[in-house]
């Protein structure tokens, strides 16, 4: 069973469909404005980006998109990775396993892909604490593009009020996350 820190209530689900970032359809154009490393959240983006010739320093997949099972030639394209890290990490949640394994991604040497049971979606809001100042992280935004976005100080203060307002341990969360930047 997994340690499911955040439960995502009804009432903040409209807030997550505002993107934290500018929507890109061209992946060439995203990745010449991205900084690094990279983070990738979802099937689709790290595929474009794989397909562009940039494998993400961390990437998030649980083969759905749009709650849909991918294609196979998605999931056969999502290689080259140094490491693969199984999680488990329900749907609407965050936990403590899917939390771990993006900080060791970003702590670590080499590319990390995150194969995901369960759904990823959630994860842009703690990469955007995790990852240093110089970063990207990219998700997509349904049926418009993927986001580009670049962790500032009005971002990641956005990321941590809903994080905050999620039902469970906030407090853990934060404490996974500001261990991740202690280095950054």
């Amino acid at each position: 069973m997994a340690d499911v820190l955040l439960d995502l209530p009804r009432e903040l689900r409209s807030e997550l469909k505002e993107p934290m970032g500018d929507i890109y359809t061209d992946t060439a154009a995203l990745l010449s404005d991205a900084g690094a490393p990279l983070v990738a959240v979802g099937d689709m983006v790290t595929y474009h980006l794989l397909e562009a010739g940039r494998v993400p320093d961390l990437a998030l997949v649980d083969e759905r998109t749009k709650r849909s099972a991918v294609e196979d030639d998605v999931t056969a394209a999502i290689t080259g990775f140094d490491r693969t890290v199984a999680v488990d990490n329900p749907a609407g949640t965050l936990t403590h396993e899917l939390l771990a394994a993006m900080r060791d991604g970003l702590d670590g040497d080499g590319t990390t892909l995150v194969d995901v049971e369960g759904e990823e979606d959630l994860a842009a809001l703690p990469a955007v604490l995790m990852a240093p100042g110089t970063a990207s992280v990219v998700y997509g935004q349904p049926d418009e593009g993927m986001v580009l976005v670049a962790p500032d100080g009005g971002v990641r203060e956005r990321a941590r009020s809903i994080l905050s307002r999620m039902d469970g341990d906030p407090d853990a969360v934060f404490e996974l996350v500001e261990r991740a930047g202690e280095d950054s």
